[in-house]
């Protein structure tokens, strides 16, 4: 949109993105010069309104950030004081005894939290050191120099048509123009994948793989509660189907924080991620602890699995990617807030360098050789191959032979696996419906299990329904003429909030649906439809999910 004229600011770095990365980046930019101008634009309504993560937060991060966190009042007060890990059965479990854990994997010293109010917590320490940060503000286009650089971004339009023209109260937002650009966007962000396009940022490098993760927050008897307890699970339901396992959390106030992984790079279409995790909840060990108990909240969000091997190039004439936005989920942990912190920590201190000497507009190389040789890259390469050894092998094999892995690295410093490859992409993974057989879930019974837009009512999202839909398809006949008879049209599956269906009334051809108001920004159609049709744009600011406590 060239043609339209935009007023702009200048700052010396923007951030998109009001996540862990992105507030990381800004404090720590405060920190070290206060007379630096900075800005941070956050698409959720407010800071904290799209965060979802399990999670155990594992300190080190905001320690290295502010090491006072603790007298600052930050929401982080839960220890964990257990730590238990089963491998399920249909009817029963078997318990991993800790002993046999390698060390990496124990959570003492870490804390259950919500980073949605983590988040909301850093804001406010941002904006004690006078960054801005603006909440509702999506960031739809780049902004480059005539030199091919990226000099800012495009903030805060609204009132487009649904066919994309200028409506009557259309906005057309700001340009808010950079030294640096910093996109903190999280797991599969629009900008973010432009920019890795652009610059070509993934090239020699593995495909980055995801995982889609959905959680719930329950309310139980309190003779069920044992505040700090964690609980980790693999095995059933998922069997051979797929990869992925649970968490669940016992946070304070009776709540735990149950949640459920698919790993995306499963071949059978039929498989219902959303449905393995509703089925999941009925096995004994969980029923158990739910019965009785209220579900008070829901949603889900792409996870990036690729681990060290699939960490793009992190920087780019301009500007530089942090977080999820590369890949920085230790995946045996379930674990990459710390990462997140650690990245925008390191590429705040290397714009400073940079501005320090005049330099603006360049390749912040210093940020993109401490995220790989530094804690973060350290973190990561003694997990690297538990992914695809998990992949190769399956539950059993993976497990027996990541767990070898994981205890050499831990011991000698290396294993004996070298740097394993990830392959195809999990798109690429999908394969045709005509070489699996379907799979039966029973029917929700909405006590323990809940249908999808039941759950969707749980999560606040909404969309203006007069703009333009934000899901957009490459090819609009694709998912018709190929998804639907290839692939028996997955999108009606993966998705966990029920955007997508093949509607078919009165023997008229099917017609492929898409319920934008439905989307709660979780990027796994963009990153799972076999055919890369689905792209996912940002919405008008501040529409999508309002999360609490998540």
């Amino acid at each position: 949109m060239a043609d339209i004229e935009r007023e702009s600011m200048d700052y010396d770095v923007v951030i998109v993105g009001a996540g862990p990365a992105g507030l990381s980046a800004a404090i720590r930019l405060k920190q070290l010069d206060p007379e630096l101008s900075v800005v941070v634009l956050e698409k959720g309504s407010e800071v904290g309104a799209h965060i979802l993560s399990g999670a155990v937060l594992d300190p080190s991060g905001l320690d290295a950030l502010i090491p006072d966190w603790r007298e600052k009042g930050a929401p982080i007060k839960t220890e964990v004081t257990q730590d238990h890990f089963y491998v399920l059965g249909e009817g029963g479990k078997l318990r991993v005894p800790n002993i046999a854990m390698p060390p990496l994997m124990s959570n003492h010293g870490n804390y259950i939290v919500s980073m949605g109010e983590v988040c909301a917590w850093m804001a406010e320490q941002a904006e004690a050191l006078e960054v801005e940060v603006f909440p509702g503000m999506s960031c739809s286009e780049l902004v480059y120099g005539e030199d091919g650089r990226v000099t800012g971004v495009v903030a805060g339009e609204f009132g487009r048509n649904p066919d994309g023209t200028p409506g009557e109260g259309y906005e057309p937002g700001m340009v808010l123009n950079g030294k640096y650009v910093m996109l903190a966007e999280g797991v599969r962000g629009s900008l973010t994948k432009e920019a890795m396009a652009k610059f070509g940022l993934q090239d020699g490098r593995d495909p980055q793989k995801f995982g889609l993760g959905m959680k719930e927050i329950w309310e139980i008897p309190p003779e069920k509660h044992h505040e700090g307890r964690v609980v980790h699970t693999m095995g059933w339901p998922l069997g051979k189907n797929a990869g992925g396992g649970s968490f669940i959390y016992h946070a304070p106030g009776n709540k735990i924080l149950i949640g459920f992984v698919v790993h995306l790079n499963y071949a059978n279409p039929h498989l219902y991620p959303y449905m393995e995790f509703q089925r999941f909840k009925h096995h004994p060990m969980v029923a158990e602890l739910l019965e009785g108990g209220k579900r008070i909240s829901y949603g889900g969000r792409a996870i990036s699995e690729g681990g060290f091997q699939s960490m793009p190039k992190a920087v780019f004439p301009g500007g530089a990617i942090l977080g999820c936005g590369v890949g920085l989920v230790n995946v045996p942990r379930i674990k990459g807030n710390h990462n997140a912190m650690l990245s925008g920590k390191a590429a705040a201190e290397a714009a400073h360098a940079a501005l320090k000497e005049g330099r603006e507009g360049d390749e912040l190389t210093a940020y993109d050789t401490e995220l790989r040789d530094g804690p973060v890259g350290k973190d990561l390469r003694r997990v690297r191959n538990v992914k695809p050894l998990w992949s190769r092998y399956g539950l059993a094999g993976g497990l027996a032979l990541g767990g070898v892995d994981m205890w050499l690295n831990n011991i000698f410093g290396g294993g004996i696996f070298g740097t394993l490859k990830h392959g195809k992409s999990d798109a690429e993974c999908t394969g045709e419906a005509k070489d699996f057989a379907p799979i039966e879930y029973p029917r929700p019974d909405g006590k323990l299990s809940f249908d999808r837009l039941t759950s969707v009512s749980f999560t606040a999202t909404n969309h203006e329904e007069s703009q333009p839909c934000h899901l957009k398809l490459k090819d609009p006949a694709l998912p018709v003429k190929v998804n639907l008879p290839v692939y028996a049209g997955p999108s009606a599956r993966y998705c966990p909030a029920g955007v997508y269906e093949f509607v078919e009334e009165d023997g008229a051809d099917p017609r492929f649906v898409i319920n934008f108001q439905n989307c709660i920004h979780c990027k796994t159609c963009d990153i799972k439809d076999p055919r890369q049709n689905i792209v996912w744009t940002v919405p008008q600011g501040g529409d999508g999910p309002n999360y609490s406590g998540m």
